[in-house]
């Protein structure tokens, strides 16, 4: 049996593949710092993305997009900032939050989810 990890990872990959379909370019898996963890950054149409992925395994109580509360944006735009200042990436390009949900019911991408930096 899988832990939550092992399923999250999971569900990050498919994820990963669905965005490559859609035209994004992943640049990292799971970037970690001290500040939290974002599942998967990438490039699409000139935007620097910072994507957050929620699976659910039922909708009974939301669907997962909707599970990226104010307090898991507050962490992400922390963390989104430790990249930024740790990679430094050559390009300046606009960032973006975008969130993947995921469940039985399909897969949603959701560009510019909540507000950019």
């Amino acid at each position: 049996m899988m832990n939550c990890r092992e399923v999250g990872g999971d569900y990050e990959r498919y994820a990963a593949q669905y965005l490559e379909k859609q035209g994004y370019r992943i640049l990292e898996r799971n970037f970690r710092c001290r500040e939290g963890e974002i599942d998967l950054i990438a490039e699409e149409n000139g935007y620097l993305c910072f994507i957050e992925v929620k699976y659910r395994s039922t909708t009974a109580s939301g669907y997962p997009q909707e599970a990226v509360g104010y307090r898991k944006q507050r962490r992400i735009y922390r963390t989104a900032a430790a990249y930024l200042q740790k990679r430094k990436p050559g390009r300046h390009l606009p960032c973006r939050f975008d969130v993947v949900g995921i469940s039985p019911e399909g897969i949603w991408l959701i560009r510019n989810a909540f507000g950019g930096m």
